[in-house]
């Protein structure tokens, strides 16, 4: 049997396998899915049901999607991200995964150097190894809530760097990255002639006056920013598959030769739902923001009872946040997270599964209800302390 050793190198998903074990059992409290748990919002499905009776959905859209899509897109980035976008700029893909796979397989060669702010999303990392490049991880300063290390990454360019590659607000950190931190990173960007490739499917979710920034809305980056977002988080359309991308009309051809024989195009019955999301109210986004930022608070007030077990940053954006576990039992997160779900059923993510420096972390997801919350830590507490 021949394999590719660009997929035999990389590691099975840390993720994905804790979601087989998590089948295993009965009741688990899962703190591990980064996907929100409220249900698509009604009127997107209305608009999806909308096009099915209207026989809209039984064929392609062409390869870059549906242009009235791509049309509101425009004016979300214009209106949100201060990003100077047209039609001709975007690519409606599956989900940002597939729009940051394209990306890769666009702008980078074999041996090409990726630099990457870690920890980070593991697909990141796989993305550039399938792609035959070299993922460069910078560790993140943890100690100042994993902030940006702009003097390691500048020390971190090298001839053979192409890209740098990161994702604010954070997955799995929550922080979310200052304007002046991305405006350094767009100074050595443009010194060296890099692409920035940016994951903002977070982008709405940030809390504590923090506010986030696209990269793409300085100008002088037109040319060397492919910033790429999803429905999945804003809208809680997860199974829907539909995010987008944006970057310079001269690129989008180059990034299509990629896109199309992945998926061809994005499934057209979600792109109808993305147009009702994007036409239709933006009170959800709020709804979410609000639920979310409770959520937080309530899972920083059950760390806090566990300060003998964790120690913690408070997340500044998304839903997800990046305990260290202290002591002997951090020193493998792979174990630990087993050891949780069998022994109290509960459901964590290793942090080894982003990166290097994600070991003897956890990710916890605070996209839940304040229910599994507490019934994972009504859990550990006793756990814990017996």
């Amino acid at each position: 049997m021949n394999v590719s050793k660009r997929v035999t190198q990389i590691k099975k998903s840390a993720i994905h396998e804790m979601t087989r074990l998590s089948k295993q059992y009965d009741d688990v409290a899962f703190l591990s899915w980064a996907k929100p748990t409220s249900g698509t919002p009604q009127h997107i499905n209305k608009a999806s049901i909308s096009a099915i009776n209207k026989g809209l959905t039984g064929g392609y859209s062409q390869s870059d999607g549906l242009p009235e899509l791509r049309e509101e897109i425009a004016k979300k980035l214009n209106r949100d991200n201060k990003i100077n976008a047209c039609i001709s700029e975007i690519i409606v893909t599956v989900g940002a995964i597939e729009g940051l796979a394209a990306t890769v397989m666009a702008t980078i060669d074999p041996g090409d150097e990726v630099i990457m702010p870690t920890p980070t999303y593991s697909t990141h990392i796989q993305q550039v190894e399938l792609a035959s490049g070299n993922p460069v991880l910078i560790p993140l300063l943890e100690e100042k809530n994993f902030d940006l290390d702009i003097q390691a990454i500048k020390n971190a360019v090298t001839p053979k760097t192409k890209a740098i590659m990161y994702c604010s607000p954070s997955n799995p950190t929550g922080t979310v990255f200052s304007e002046k931190k991305l405006r350094e990173i767009a100074k050595i960007a443009l010194e060296n002639n890099l692409t920035v490739i940016t994951d903002e499917a977070y982008e709405y979710f940030t809390f504590d006056d923090h506010k986030h920034f696209s990269i793409a809305s300085i100008p002088e980056m037109k040319k060397n920013v492919v910033s790429v977002f999803t429905f999945t988080k804003s809208y809680a359309m997860t199974g829907w598959r539909v995010g987008y991308l944006h970057a310079d009309e001269e690129l989008i051809p180059q990034i299509k030769k990629a896109h199309i024989p992945f998926v061809i195009c994005a499934p057209v019955v979600s792109q109808y739902a993305a147009i009702g999301a994007l036409k239709g109210s933006q009170d959800c986004i709020s709804e979410f923001r609000g639920h979310y930022l409770n959520t937080r608070d309530l899972m920083c007030e059950r760390l806090d009872n566990l300060r003998s077990v964790f120690e913690y940053n408070k997340p500044s954006g998304s839903y997800l946040m990046f305990p260290k576990i202290l002591g002997d039992q951090g020193k493998d997160s792979i174990e630990f997270s087993k050891k949780l779900l069998k022994d109290i059923q509960v459901s964590t993510t290793p942090g080894i599964a982003f990166g290097p420096t994600g070991e003897s972390h956890i990710r916890l997801s605070f996209c839940v209800s304040e229910d599994i919350i507490n019934k994972a830590f009504d859990r550990m507490d006793k756990y814990f302390k017996d």
